[in-house]
């Protein structure tokens, strides 16, 4: 039997940031990612955990996501919640699907996001559409740009058209997919990813990744960039 390793008493709450690409109000989008939300919450307090929730919606940031996409220009709403993302330790993607993808506002946000951003991090992947022909679309689509973001994502992914809603099957899934990434929160195995690993993946300057990218700045290469002259190599001239 697995003993379950408690984290030390007063530690702070884990921090599960949800992003919902829902553009009504209600939103379905909305209201999966927030059954979900609410399901690991559920779990953590079973298991004497805590989990603080912010909420991205996107369709607040409609302007500023075209903004960025054009200019790389970000508001403060964008900002905003860029500042969330860095500091969660988990993500609930949920997406509107429409035409067998999910939806533009959905992946142009994740577009503009640094590349650095989300590596490790667990995030759940759900989707909503208004029918079941679009169910391959999470896994299919979401999971493979959530593959080059270089994010862990759960193995159940959890998508609801509109006669699921209350069915048993979409409890089990959510239930599942609330578990798993209760479980990678607690193991604090994306922590250990990113302090052991993070040199080794490929960075872009300027990113979040920049300060790991160390230059030489007294190479020859660089004293000759800046106008200097390349060290003598001590060997005499033929």
């Amino acid at each position: 039997m697995t003993v379950q390793q408690r984290r030390p008493e007063g530690a702070q709450p884990f921090h599960l940031v949800v992003v919902s690409g829902g553009t009504s109000d209600p939103s379905s989008t909305r209201m999966l990612a927030d059954r979900i939300a609410d399901r690991v919450r559920t779990l953590a307090e079973e298991r004497d955990e805590k989990v603080a929730t912010d909420v991205i919606d996107l369709r607040e940031l409609a302007t500023e996501i075209g903004t960025a996409l054009v200019s790389q220009l970000m508001g403060p709403k964008m900002t905003r919640a860029i500042e969330l993302l860095g500091r969660a330790d988990a993500v609930v993607a949920s997406a509107p699907v429409y035409k067998a993808a999910p939806s533009g506002l959905f992946s142009s946000f994740f577009h503009v996001l640094d590349n650095d951003l989300l590596i490790a991090k667990p995030v759940v992947l759900a989707a909503t559409a208004g029918t079941s022909r679009h169910a391959l679309v999470v896994d299919h689509e979401m999971r493979s740009l959530f593959a080059y973001l270089r994010t862990m994502t759960v193995p159940t992914s959890v998508f609801a058209a509109t006669e699921d809603w209350n069915s048993k099957e979409l409890g089990e899934r959510i239930s599942r997919a609330a578990i798993e990434v209760l479980l990678l929160m607690e193991s604090g195995f994306a922590e250990k990813i990113r302090t052991e690993s993070w040199k080794s993946y490929q960075h872009e300057y300027g990113s979040a990744g920049g300060t790991e990218l160390d230059i030489d700045l007294s190479s020859d290469l660089m004293r000759l960039a800046t106008g200097g002259s390349a060290k003598p190599s001590g060997k005499p001239r033929p």
